[in-house]
């Protein structure tokens, strides 16, 4: 990708950082949720699958080669920057904010959420499985005298085919849509799947998988969002699909969640294709580019540290409440106050950076 394409998609990341900072202010900060909450419900829709969208298109790497050497090197990163930081900052976080501080952690810990610190242990997830899928079709490929060339033909490159992604991101769309047929499937109420937040995994690794593709198939997509119908058809289905899970609720029992999913895919690709189209406001020479990639290479830090800083505001959630369908002023008052909150998880982040050792080990910087 060219430089002002990494540039778009830094600020896009930043944006759904701050989107997600949002959503916890007027959540957890006003002590309201989705029911209440026209800004929310359509925010839900995209804010995470947007997150896992953008960490799969930066996870495809074509000119990396999956041996075991380097795959195992790229793990043991991954390892370090995911859990290590995860857990300091949720005991801390605990440690502040819990009566009962082991009783607390058990809770955090047992819950497929982790207590709101889910994010990065599922992506993490995301990440082994991903990786060992690349490693063992590197392997096989590589091994194979009819083997397929890297994605730009070169030799010695990744050399896994997409197809196998393909079948991947099925598989994942189907363990995806088990979470929403109880009459069927009840995997995901045991134990062991929250515990370990395989149940998030199910329910975020396709979006994952959708935008590792889409970096693979890029200047086809490009393509296809430069075409006259497309977007406009991705706006049809947006409308119609938040409308009817928002409103209308015309599909019932295992296909309720269908226009749900039909509304999430097609508001991801949207704002992927405003903020591409429109890249030229989202360079460093401008300043909501600026503010926005510099939120964008400090995600890590700031989802670990806003949790500290959310307003405790429930007479807001209770006002919104009595005066329902206020999505611009919601909006607006929930925006503004999480840009505190950004601007001092930002903060706190570079006092820490201050010692190389807790740079190093809480956000993963050598």
């Amino acid at each position: 990708m060219t430089k002002q394409r990494l540039e778009w998609l830094d600020a896009l990341r930043g944006f759904t950082m701050f989107m997600v900072v949002t959503n916890h202010t007027y959540g957890f900060g006003f002590d309201t949720n989705t029911k209440y909450s026209m800004f929310m419900s359509v925010c839900l829709l995209f804010r995470m699958p947007l997150f896992f969208f953008i960490s799969g298109f930066l996870a495809y790497k074509a000119s990396f080669s999956w041996n075991l050497r380097d795959t195992g090197q790229l793990i043991a990163k991954k390892l370090r920057v995911q859990i290590v930081p995860t857990v300091v900052f949720m005991t801390a976080y605990v440690a502040i904010v819990a009566k009962d501080f082991w009783e607390r952690m058990e809770y955090a810990w047992t819950s497929s959420t982790k207590g709101g610190y889910w994010f990065t242990i599922v992506l993490l997830e995301m990440f082994l499985v991903y990786y060992a899928v690349c490693w063992v079709s590197n392997v096989i490929f590589q091994n194979s005298p009819d083997s397929p060339p890297g994605p730009g033909g070169e030799s010695g490159k990744s050399r896994e085919p997409a197809y196998i992604l393909i079948i991947l991101w099925l598989i994942a769309l189907f363990a995806y849509a088990t979470l929403y047929m109880p009459k069927w499937f009840t995997w995901y109420k045991g134990d062991f799947w929250k515990v370990t937040s395989i149940t998030e995994l199910a329910r975020y690794f396709h979006f994952f998988l959708l935008g590792n593709l889409v970096h693979r198939f890029w200047p086809q997509v490009q393509r296809l969002l430069d075409s006259k119908w497309f977007f406009p058809l991705l706006i049809a289905v947006a409308f119609l699909g938040a409308g009817d899970y928002l409103k209308w609720h015309n599909l019932r029992m295992q296909w309720a969640n269908l226009p749900r999913t039909l509304s999430m895919y097609a508001l991801v690709m949207i704002i992927v294709a405003f903020f591409r189209n429109y890249a030229s406001w989202f360079t460093k020479d401008t300043r909501i580019g600026y503010t926005l990639q510099y939120i964008g290479v400090r995600t890590l830090d700031i989802y670990l540290i806003h949790y500290f800083f959310l307003p405790k505001l429930p007479d807001v959630g209770v006002w919104f409440k009595a005066h329902p369908e206020n999505f611009v002023l919601e909006g607006t008052v929930a925006m503004a106050l999480a840009a505190l909150v950004v601007a001092f998880s930002i903060l706190t982040s570079h006092v820490l950076r201050v010692s190389p050792v807790l740079r190093k080990w809480l956000f993963g910087r050598d």
